[in-house]
């Protein structure tokens, strides 16, 4: 098992290029099912979650594998779809293979996917992908972990989640984009990842409307043709990468972004003293002499992202003012507050919200990531600490950062893999 060995008190500073975003990623991949033909998706991060989305796609019988042209391209042709059945196996690794679900029964009128899996960072019903599907004619069930849902052609109907949820709204999209008729998705997640999921369906031939507001209307009832999709950069890798020039007192700037994916995370580094630039394609950060502390609530777009929770967390453990971060999206999301301490940082957590009281400095020690966003947080806090941090179990971390490890090398971080 990996880990990262980081030694802090390098101020990072020069440029860098995003890779492509993960969570887009992983949804366009759901909906080349939709196609009965090919899709080659560009701009790919070379990512574990990827990686397990192709194995997936696969065992439902599509010809799905990196094109051996372009290391960061992907071809998907799901011409036959033979196996309309989402093993455990593969599910179990990451939440969003539940987007196949929607995919799969209205193009086979029927689908077997097993409840997922992916980061403990709390509960993630699938509730709300299921009511999605039933309001447009599936009937769906549950039995011993597996979700059957089948229609001999789903139609058109309105469906108003009770929570926004982005895989339920992209889950919804996808399935109504072969569904007779209209349907009309109330309280829609309004997330970058979701209008960008729109465009896509709307160049293979479907009628999208609304993405990015609280309303989406789908008509469908047309076949869908194979396209061609550059993917947009990755926001939450960006901040990431913001965040540790901002730590480590340095000048990073970021390539390959929309800094409007971002607006929520930079007024908040704004706060905390940084002197941010921003031009179409890329954002700019530097380090004020010492942060100073704010208040964060995590919430659905276009607030604060639960995903950037983390890695603005470790920046606020050294900050010269108190801070608190209360986590509004997930109950589970404040497993990294152990480790931070373990390295110095004096924070106490009351239910759903953080109190941070910034240090002096932290001191390295060894850590254990716990997920996704929490290994990115600890590796930050790694880099702003004094000494050596050693942090384990970076699988979580390889799931949705492209060797971030080098990234943050070419910006000066003393910073090696462990195998």
């Amino acid at each position: 098992m990996d880990r990262f060995l980081v030694r802090g008190g390098m101020p990072l500073c020069g440029e860098v290029a995003a890779s492509g975003s993960k969570n887009s990623a992983l949804a366009l991949m759901a909906a080349a099912l939709l196609v009965q033909g090919t899709t080659r998706l560009r701009n790919l991060p070379r990512v574990r979650d990827l990686d397990a989305m192709l194995e997936l796609l696969r065992a439902l019988g599509a010809e799905a594998d990196w094109d051996p042209a372009d290391e960061h391209a992907a071809v998907i042709d799901a011409s036959r779809l033979t196996r309309p059945e989402a093993p455990y196996d593969v599910v179990r690794k990451m939440r969003a293979s539940f987007m196949v679900l929607g995919p799969l029964v209205a193009r086979c009128g029927v689908a077997r996917v097993s409840e997922p899996g992916g980061c403990a960072i709390g509960v993630r019903p699938v509730d709300q992908h299921l009511k999605g599907l039933e309001a447009m004619g599936a009937k769906v069930s549950l039995d011993h972990g597996v979700v059957e849902a089948s229609a001999p052609r789903l139609r058109g109907g309105r469906v108003a989640f009770d929570m926004a949820t982005v895989n339920g709204t992209q889950n919804v999209m996808m399935a109504a984009s072969l569904a007779d008729g209209e349907t009309v998705i109330e309280n829609a997640a309004r997330e970058p990842e979701v209008v960008e999921l729109a465009n896509a369906l709307c160049r293979m031939g479907a009628d999208v409307r609304g993405a990015g507001s609280d309303r989406v209307v789908v008509r469908g009832g047309g076949s869908l043709r194979g396209v061609e999709h550059r993917v947009s950069g990755d926001r939450i890798e960006t901040g990431t990468l913001l965040i540790a020039g901002v730590v480590t007192g340095g000048d990073v700037t970021v390539t390959g972004v929309d800094p409007s994916h971002l607006e929520a995370v930079l007024d908040k580094l704004r706060e905390t003293g940084a002197d941010l630039e921003t031009r179409p394609d890329a954002v700019r950060a530097r380090a004020a002499e010492r942060l100073a502390g704010v208040n964060v609530v995590t919430a659905p777009w276009p607030g604060f992202p639960t995903d950037m929770q983390a890695q603005l967390m470790a920046a606020l453990c050294t900050a010269s003012s108190s801070s608190v971060i209360s986590e509004t999206v997930f109950e589970n999301r404040f497993m990294h507050v152990p480790e931070l301490q373990r390295m110095g940082a004096d924070i106490s957590v009351e239910g759903r919200a953080a109190h941070v009281r910034g240090v002096e400095r932290l001191a390295g020690a060894p850590v254990m990531a716990t997920d996704l966003r929490a290994s990115a947080g600890l590796v930050l806090a790694g880099l702003a600490a004094e000494g050596e941090t050693t942090v384990n179990r970076v699988y979580h971390i390889d799931r949705g950062y492209e060797r971030i490890e080098e990234k943050l090398r070419s910006l000066g971080a003393d910073i090696r893999r462990e195998r």
